[in-house]
């Protein structure tokens, strides 16, 4: 049966060329290093005592007697910091921020156990955690700490500052709400009975780790493409399981990237970040996604329900995960400008 995540990426497959292959874009640099900037790994515990794993990027010049303002980088739904949201977090300190990417509990170099396991709380809570972390260093203006979240990230980003008035400008890039997309799929394409569906296959697998069985993983990015992979399939392999995008944190298995446990997954459903999204306001929100990208609505669903200052950009001929890496696609001096002006 296919579970929440892979049905909704099915639904976009009309026309296009199940055979395509997409080519790696020449201005693809997900493993950016700047001359311009200094990166430092750190450790910081959320306040239910697990460690979060980051790295702070520091400007160049930096001034340990000075007071920076700060933005707070998560990366991809099950992907880790150093996919994508190191670029971003190393391309906002050229820009004159510290900036903080962030491993979310249960991923990457981070504590949480079972591994891969999905918490939507949790994940905002790493947020708010990463402002502790950020505000108690002497180097920052805990009055200027932003935050910015690509994919599903933007949701959790959303989620954290909705309950956390320290984050003070809130940036989402190709977002998507994961409460949504795991409910309804891509435009509603999912039924109730196919996620209800999901919901029952997921408690039987609950007896089946109770007793001591093998954990099961779901959705993420496929291993292999064949004729019948659909385009969103295609544009995710193309970043995760190439060299473009590829990393396995020490200790891990590549055959679990991406991929959450089935068990777990279905908290999303439970999971609606754009409730009460008005409330953030005043603090200023930029919601960001491609023209082209499959997960445009979630930006466009957030920017309507959300209260002013707000701004959607759209960026020309842009996917999804074209704003992962495509540095000439990615606006990072939209960005800067926004953090600039609201911090």
């Amino acid at each position: 049966m296919k579970n929440c995540f892979i049905t909704l990426l099915t639904t976009l497959c009309i026309g296009f060329s199940a055979t395509t292959v997409m080519a790696v874009p020449s201005d693809a640099n997900n493993f950016y290093n700047s001359p311009m900037v200094s990166v430092q790994t750190v450790e910081f515990p959320n306040q239910y005592a697990m460690k979060v794993a980051g790295n702070l990027f520091l400007p160049q010049g930096f001034d340990k007697k000075r007071k920076y303002p700060a933005v707070i980088v998560g990366h991809p739904m099950g992907a880790v910091k150093e996919q994508s949201a190191n670029l971003y977090a190393a391309k906002l300190a050229e820009k004159g921020f510290v900036t903080l990417s962030l491993d979310l509990s249960f991923w990457g170099g981070s504590e949480g156990r079972p591994r891969n396991a999905v918490l939507p709380d949790m994940y905002a809570e790493d947020f708010s955690a990463a402002a502790d972390y950020l505000g108690t260093r002497p180097f920052v203006d805990r009055e200027r700490m932003g935050i910015l979240g690509i994919c599903g990230s933007g949701s959790f980003a959303i989620s954290a500052a909705k309950i956390d008035p320290r984050l003070k400008a809130v940036a989402t890039v190709s977002m998507y709400d994961m409460g949504a997309a795991n409910r309804h799929g891509l435009h509603h394409s999912l039924t109730q009975e196919q996620r209800k569906a999901i919901l029952r296959e997921a408690a039987a697998q609950r007896y089946v780790e109770f007793n001591g069985g093998a954990a099961k993983y779901t959705s993420g990015t496929v291993h292999a493409l064949t004729e019948k992979s659909t385009p969103i399939e295609r544009e995710f392999y193309d970043f995760y399981r190439t060299p473009r995008g590829e990393f396995t944190p020490k200790g891990q298995s590549p055959l679990l990237t991406t991929h959450p446990t089935l068990t777990s997954t279905v908290k999303f459903m439970n999971f609606y970040p754009f409730n009460d999204i008005e409330t953030i306001s005043p603090r200023p929100m930029l919601f960001v996604t491609g023209d082209t990208a499959h997960s445009r609505e979630f930006s466009e669903d957030a920017y309507r329900l959300a209260a002013e200052p707000k701004e959607l950009y759209i960026v020309p001929n842009a996917g999804h995960v074209d704003l992962y890496d495509r540095v000439s696609l990615i606006p990072f001096e939209k960005l800067g400008e926004f953090f600039k002006k609201s911090l």
